[in-house]
């Protein structure tokens, strides 16, 4: 069966490694159900915000307003103030 299977690679200049078939597929098992998991949050998020939407909120603020949530009130508060000061120079 080729999950007791063992590959073995040599390169000039680098050491044998091996690689146990069972463990690799394990891996990309794993790396696999992790990237469908993803997919399932991501969709689960868009239903948040088609919800939101439905209900009369605007969706591209409230995106800012959780990226604002991610960060440190120092650094929304630097950003402002250059934002301010971009804003005074083109006289917006």
């Amino acid at each position: 069966m080729m999950d007791d299977a063992i590959l073995e690679d040599t390169k000039p200049g680098d050491n044998t490694y091996r690689v146990t078939a069972g463990e690799l597929r394990a891996f990309v098992e794993r790396f696999e159900r992790l990237e469908a998991e993803k997919k399932d949050i991501a969709d689960q998020q868009k239903e948040v915000m088609a919800e939101a939407k439905s209900r009369g909120y605007d969706t591209k603020i409230l995106r800012k307003v959780v990226a604002l949530r991610k960060k440190d009130p120092q650094e929304i508060s630097e950003e402002e103030a250059v934002l301010e000061l971009y804003k005074d120079a083109l006289g917006m």
